[in-house]
């Protein structure tokens, strides 16, 4: 029985492996001073992705390395978000995210430009599948607070297709006026001469 159970087990880990792919942005050691010494434990901070749109962190605690990295990773998939990318490699738009003291501004980018980005907000967006984008950490330079202030900016993403859903109207109302704009420019041009 408990050989049947082992099995099953190891076939379900298997099978999430392949599908998301995580990054160790930061490890921390910390150490609690007791009446025989010092105890030390492990902090560690992990990204989790599909990089096909979603995304999540988590940070895990333990006495050695590789449990510390596996709680994070486990709470990592537990609190996972979806974010609507364009063209599956870019923003839709520009935004800003925030946490405590930790800023960060997100822009659409066009094709061939790639990540530009530091160290733990780089590990969110290749986690998530961004191929393009550039990106500027202002303030706090904290990986956790840059996480959690990059996942607060993905989490005001929206697509023009919500958009247009939540406004009642087609997804062409919605992306159509920007194309028209400069050809009622030129219309006008035209009259005028």
């Amino acid at each position: 029985m408990a050989e049947r159970e082992n099995r099953r087990g190891r076939g379900r880990r298997e099978e999430e492996t392949p599908e998301f792919a995580d990054r160790l942005v930061a490890i921390n050691r910390v150490s609690k001073t007791v009446k025989g010494g010092k105890r030390f434990g492990f902090a560690a901070l992990v990204v989790v992705g599909d990089q096909k749109g979603r995304v999540g962190f988590g940070k895990g605690k333990a006495k050695e390395v590789p449990e510390a990295i596996r709680k994070a990773t486990e709470q990592a998939k537990r609190q996972m978000i979806r974010v609507p990318l364009k063209e599956g490699r870019t923003l839709h738009h520009d935004m800003h995210g925030r946490h405590g003291a930790g800023k960060v501004v997100m822009r659409t980018a066009p094709e061939g430009t790639g990540i530009i980005a530091g160290g733990p907000m780089r590990a969110v967006f290749e986690m998530l599948g961004i191929k393009d984008v550039v990106s500027k950490s202002i303030g706090s330079q904290n990986p956790y607070n840059m996480i959690r202030a990059t996942i607060d900016g993905l989490k005001k993403e929206s697509s023009p297709r919500s958009v247009a859903q939540r406004r009642g109207k087609k997804v062409a109302d919605i992306l159509g006026k920007r194309d028209q704009a400069p050809a009622a420019d030129a219309a006008a041009e035209s009259a005028e001469a």
